[in-house]
């Protein structure tokens, strides 16, 4: 549920900014890139008595987390308001190349997995996903189960290792029956990108294979996985201002 917000005021950030899951900013939920727009939370809502921190809304996607009353220095008023670019299926498509490519040079850099990572070095699965996608203006959902609520579903039998209705580009979703918790980019032949964690993963950016056998990392997330989905829109922020 996305909530309302009093204050139409948009700010965009001077600098690449870290947000917060909670109130006392010790686990990291999100990144900001610079340029980034966001507005803040009205009070009470956005500030609790001591805390140091304040509550925001990334326009793009409309992600809530929690700023550093310390960053807030960090934000200026945006000369323009945030305006979600339209795109096709078949212009998503083409792009498919660029945002390939944008998650080849981020493995080619040193890297670790970083939870809550979007602006790179390091990232976490979805992070790298929603930040190659942005790279040429298309956004979608910061978390790997909204991004699969957000894709159009595409069916395949893992059984017989048949991939066949994937393109590139699709997202692969891997996870729970319940929940989707890690997400990768399908590069055809079987073969997906992804960041992934230092238990089970890589502790970084890798490619693996969709395949039963193999070392321990490919065999954990064969046998997690739940989907994959084609991504045929950009995301069109929901924010009600009154």
């Amino acid at each position: 549920m996305v909530e309302c917000l009093s204050n139409p005021i948009e700010y965009s950030c001077r600098e690449n900014l870290d947000l917060y899951d909670a109130t006392e900013c010790q686990t990291l939920a999100t990144q900001a890139r610079k340029g980034r727009h966001l507005r803040l939370f009205p009070e009470p809502q956005n500030h609790i008595s001591n805390s140091p921190s304040i509550l925001v809304q990334l326009c793009e996607d409309d992600y809530t987390a929690w700023l550093t009353t310390s960053d807030r220095n960090q934000l200026e008023i945006a000369t323009q308001p945030y305006q979600a670019q339209i795109w096709s299926e078949d212009q998503i498509q083409a792009a498919i190349p660029q945002i390939i490519q944008f998650t080849q040079a981020a493995m080619a850099i040193p890297n670790y997995y970083l939870w809550g990572g979007t602006v790179g070095p390091n990232y976490d699965c979805s992070g790298l996903i929603q930040a190659a996608f942005a790279a040429v203006g298309i956004w979608i959902p910061r978390d790997a189960y909204q991004q699969e609520a957000f894709t159009k579903s595409m069916a395949f039998n893992p059984e017989q290792l048949d991939f066949s209705c994937l393109l590139p580009g699709d997202l692969i979703f891997f996870g729970t029956a319940q929940k989707a918790t890690h997400v990768g980019l399908y590069l055809g032949g079987g073969e997906y990108i992804h960041s992934s964690g230092r238990e089970h993963g890589r502790n970084g950016i890798k490619v693996d294979i969709l395949s039963p056998e193999g070392d321990a990392c490919i065999q954990y997330y064969f046998q997690h996985l739940r989907g994959a989905g084609r991504v045929i829109g950009s995301y069109q922020p929901a924010s009600v201002f009154h």
